[in-house]
């Protein structure tokens, strides 16, 4: 059986009622070329595709002098539109009147749908329909692996749509609307949630910020200077040592997936090995993101720490880890790192040995406060990683929703008076 013959197949299982025939996208759509040949100082409002159905965008104005191909076409609203090459991927869409009279180039072809037998939101979804895209690979030719996986037009018309009467393309476009609106609504809320319980353990960092009115330094409660680490060369052999990567402290947590491998000689007395408990500090880099810190958990084992962070000595018969993590993250503190960073780029900022050691500080905060205070932040940030990971499964079943109405709609299971 051929491929397109296995496409046909399975849409004629996708679309279970006998009422709604399957018809080529070429019995109701036509091409509507514009050519247009750029003048020579002409600047382009150029359009592109988002993958999955989510249609045109407009992508960038283009200078006249960057344009070296000047042959182009015009888009209006209302026309249907798609990528040549990345079709696989689901790059349909309706132009919008937002992108009217812009420009593309002959990779994406435009069409006039027949308003007579096929509704234009009822298509416009339909391009949002998984099973349209295996369509599309299945009819492309070249390879994926190059993006060269291509649908050239003759066979964009062999593309086929499941095809009710036009009164009710027209209800299942309005109840998809509806349903998508509610989604989108649920996905607001969610992000809303996640902001909120991110903002609840922030504000009691800012209180804690506030809480000692005489501060000293950092330096007080540390056992040396901070250190630099080794920004070994790596090759990630197989058998080679792990490095932490600089994205392993983001956000002040720790990620110990983020390392590469050096098969370069190491020093087994060095100060570059790190010990389970140690506390690390990004010293370069961007404004918002260095002077992150995070603790090392140990993974991977016998690991080296790079260049660009510090491992800070604490003297743990003053101080707590815990309590100077929590500590680093206070906007009091951030505030101090984001006035005394260093360096001409706007995009990437260091901070020194001595600028770590004069953080401020609180002054004669015991061990046993310290550690109230841990229990406290502890257990508010495990109720808030709760939350998040609940949301978080709520955000994968919220995003599954459309799909399955998708799904519904198009085998002709949705129904007046759903």
């Amino acid at each position: 059986m051929t491929s397109t013959a296995n496409t046909v197949e399975a849409l004629n299982r996708v679309c279970k009622t006998t009422r709604w025939p399957l018809v080529k996208f070429g019995e109701i759509l036509r091409p509507n070329k514009r050519p247009y040949m750029l003048g020579s100082e002409e600047d382009a409002n150029l359009v592109g595709m988002r993958l999955y159905g989510h249609g045109p965008f407009h992508r960038e104005l283009k200078s006249a002098s960057n344009i070296r191909k000047k042959s182009h076409f015009v888009i209006k609203a209302g026309d249907v539109i798609y990528n040549k090459l990345f079709a696989w991927k689901g790059t349909f869409g309706v132009v919008p009147p937002e992108l009217d009279g812009m420009f593309v180039s002959d990779k994406f072809p435009t069409y006039e749908h027949d308003g007579t037998k096929v509704h234009l939101d009822y298509l416009n979804w339909f391009f949002r329909y998984p099973p349209l895209w295996e369509q599309a690979r299945q009819m492309s030719t070249g390879s994926a692996a190059l993006s060269k996986l291509t649908l050239n037009p003759p066979r964009f018309l062999d593309l086929q749509i499941p095809l009710p009467p036009l009164k009710e393309q027209q209800w299942l476009a309005s109840k998809i609307g509806q349903f998508a609106a509610y989604i989108e609504e649920a996905k607001s809320l969610r992000v809303l949630s996640d902001i909120e319980a991110a903002a609840l353990l922030k504000s009691r960092l800012n209180a804690l910020g506030h809480d000692f009115h005489e501060l000293g330094e950092l330096a007080d409660v540390l056992a040396g200077k901070p250190r630099n680490g080794w920004s070994a060369r790596c090759d990630n052999a197989e058998d080679g040592t792990p490095v932490l990567a600089l994205s392993a402290v983001t956000g002040y947590s720790y990620d110990p997936t983020a390392f590469k491998r050096t098969s370069l000689p190491t020093d087994k007395n060095a100060h570059y090995w790190l010990r389970a408990g140690d506390l690390l500090i990004t010293r370069s880099n961007t404004p918002e993101l260095v002077g992150h810190a995070a603790i090392y958990d140990g993974e991977p084992d016998r690991c080296i720490y790079p260049d660009l962070m510090m491992r800070l000595p604490v003297n743990d018969r003053v101080a707590d880890t815990r309590f100077i993590w929590f500590w680093l993250q206070t906007p009091l503190v951030r505030k101090y790192i984001n006035s005394h960073a260093k360096g001409t780029s706007p995009t990437m900022k260091k901070i020194s040995q001595g600028i770590v050691m004069r953080i401020p500080f609180p002054v004669g905060i015991t061990l046993e406060e310290q550690r109230r205070i841990i229990s406290y932040l502890e257990g508010l940030q495990v109720k808030v990683n709760r939350l998040m990971a609940f949301q978080k499964r709520t955000a994968d079943e919220i995003d599954a929703l459309l799909p399955a109405i998708l799904d519904k709609a198009f085998k002709g299971e949705l129904q007046p008076g759903v």
